[in-house]
């Protein structure tokens, strides 16, 4: 099964008559996603790539059924459009947005807790590539043609690493249940312990691969989950072993301050929860298959 999405799932682009938001609808309804409208305000009647566009979410979802949403809207007005998806009654959402000042997702977050969890709609993003399922349906801009269908799931911070993994197990044979990417910035939808929980429950996933990068406590807080509640083997890369000390990265946002926030300490945190961590970028695919010949 997959985690979020599959061929049936119905989706909506927010923003969908901007040039990018066009050019990768397109992409998705090739992929065989099931694209079913677009929601720009003012633009209702207009049809863009053969979708009818609508004025507003809960208009689309009346007409369409639609369950999932991807926002290609412009930072100063996503927050709205995420707060929008999640009081129309949208099931999971992905932002690719960047740029989204922090105050509003904090804000976001917020307005997303006031809905019981079990009608809370998932976030993931801003500032992230999306979420595919290999071979049933793409939400988002990455590349559905370098993902085999298989048996690995990817949770990572950084859309392009996540590619890169994709890349390499595919080299290799090896397939993809489901990737998300949860996003750069500081403040977002999903942590990756949410993803994880996902992970953990999916039988079609059997090894989990983790990609971190340097700033925040997220994979600290990620290794002390593994610990506790996987019992599936979990491979992790964390990007930004030679980033100094006290500087502002740029995707990740971050400024290295507490233990624990540097790429060298995460990888110490996350071996200490017995994950295999892969020493570099080119050696992801590398480690996931002998992680996977040992738990065979």
């Amino acid at each position: 099964m997959s985690i979020f999405l599959d061929k049936a799932t119905p989706v909506i682009v927010q923003g969908i008559t901007g040039k990018m938001a066009r050019f990768h609808t397109k992409d998705m309804i090739e992929y065989g996603t099931n694209v079913v409208g677009g929601v720009v305000p003012g633009k209702g009647g207009e049809v863009v790539e053969g979708i009818p566009v609508f004025d507003t979410v809960k208009q689309a979802i009346e007409a369409t059924g639609a369950e999932a949403s991807l926002v290609f809207v412009p930072p100063p007005f996503a927050a709205d459009s995420i707060m929008e998806a999640a009081d129309a009654g949208i099931r999971y959402c992905v932002c690719i947005t960047d740029g989204i000042p922090a105050q509003d997702m904090i804000r976001v977050k917020r307005y997303m807790y006031r809905y019981p969890k079990d009608k809370r709609m998932v976030l993931t993003g801003p500032n992230c590539a999306g979420t595919i399922s290999p071979g049933k349906a793409l939400l988002g801009i990455m590349p559905g043609h370098i993902y085999l269908e298989g048996n690995v799931g990817i949770v990572g911070r950084s859309g392009t690493l996540g590619y890169e993994a994709a890349a390499q197990l595919k080299e290799r044979g090896i397939g993809v249940s489901t990737s998300v990417g949860i996003g750069g910035d500081p403040i977002n939808g999903s942590s990756f312990k949410d993803i994880l929980a996902r992970f953990q429950e999916d039988e079609d996933t059997d090894v989990i691969c983790l990609i971190g990068e340097i700033g925040g406590p997220q994979e600290a807080e990620a290794a002390e989950y593994i610990r506790e509640h996987i019992t599936k083997p979990v491979v992790a890369y964390v990007a930004g072993l030679t980033a100094p000390k006290g500087r502002t990265m740029g995707h990740a946002g971050a400024i290295i301050s507490a233990f624990g926030e540097s790429a060298s300490e995460k990888v110490e945190i996350l071996s200490a929860a017995g994950v295999t961590v892969a020493e570099n970028p080119a050696v992801i695919g590398e480690t996931i298959a002998r992680v996977m010949g040992e738990a065979a």
